[in-house]
């Protein structure tokens, strides 16, 4: 039986180590919320005090953290505190599911790599529905060995699981996913409040837009107009799903990448100008669709 040391258990790593245990693993967890513990030992994990208690001796280690800084910090340890590698058994495999930047990934690999352990990057795409679900899509970055060993782990949690690169490639990857996601829900609300603008159904809109050659995920999956599909935030007034603040964060992502590579990315900046905007109206911890309220004229 594979135990799993689980570090990370918010939104999406609750549900995550959830399904590692519905696989029959044996899973042991941390976090600094107690809370979010307790809830993973009702359903049958074990609960660690510290995360190096939780790692230290695990097959395999996931994490799932807020940035870059956490993922450096857990892992490398400092002068006043150990850090994972200090204390990992030979051969565990170690996960990251955090959504960071690609260097803080690498550096992580490099050190990894000089103790013999493999690391992967593996942010996710999928939110909450899916993590609950077990449908998520993994993008990895990492060795072939490293991505051979991971999924099967991940293969509990998700339904597609992709091979970016070496280190950091899954994290370059998420990054670009999640800038075209911005930019193409930007579009789509403001499409949207046009037709509405001008008299239209924007039910009726979103099924002609849908199978015509404005379609796309967000009109297919996450229509952000209240009202026209069940069972989405923008129905539930814009509550659960993926927060406006780590749209914000991924978008920042997005183009401090686009800086280090000097590439050209007008739609990204501006989709970020106007989640950043969206944000310090007070959004931030609604989902990210609720960007359709910029658009609407006031009545």
């Amino acid at each position: 039986m594979t135990t799993v040391a689980f570090i990370g258990l918010g939104n999406m790593g609750g549900p995550m180590a959830v399904n590692l245990i519905k696989a029959g693993m044996t899973v042991r967890v941390f976090d600094l919320v107690p809370a979010a513990m307790q809830s993973l030992a009702e359903h049958g994990a074990i609960t660690a005090q510290s995360a190096c208690g939780a790692a230290a001796g695990a097959d395999v280690v996931v994490t799932m953290l807020p940035a870059g800084k956490h993922v450096r910090s857990l892992y490398l340890g400092s002068e006043q505190q150990q850090g994972l590698l200090d204390v990992v058994a030979e051969g565990t495999l170690l996960i990251d599911s955090s959504t960071i930047d690609a260097d803080s990934a690498r550096a992580v690999a490099a050190a990894s790599a000089a103790k013999g352990l493999e690391f992967v990057d593996a942010p996710v795409s999928g939110g909450t529905a899916g993590a609950a679900a077990g449908t998520l899509t993994f993008i990895c970055g990492g060795s072939d060995a490293g991505f051979a060993k991971a999924k099967p782990v991940l293969e509990c949690m998700g339904a597609n699981i992709f091979h970016a690169g070496g280190a950091g490639a899954g994290q370059v990857a998420k990054i670009c996913n999640n800038m075209l996601l911005s930019v193409l829900m930007v579009g789509t609300s403001e499409a949207l409040s046009l037709g509405i603008d001008n008299g239209l159904d924007p039910k009726v809109l979103s099924d002609i837009m849908k199978v015509s050659s404005g379609g796309n995920w967000t009109l297919e999956k996450y229509n952000p107009c209240p009202g026209v599909m069940p069972s989405v935030p923008s129905s539930n007034d814009y509550q659960g799903g993926f927060m406006v603040d780590l749209m914000v964060k991924d978008l920042g992502l997005s183009q401090e990448a686009a800086l280090s590579s000097q590439s050209s990315t007008p739609m990204g900046a501006l989709a970020r100008s106007l989640y950043v905007n969206h944000a310090r109206k007070g959004n931030g911890r609604r989902d990210f669709s609720s960007i359709f309220e910029q658009f609407k004229q006031e009545k």
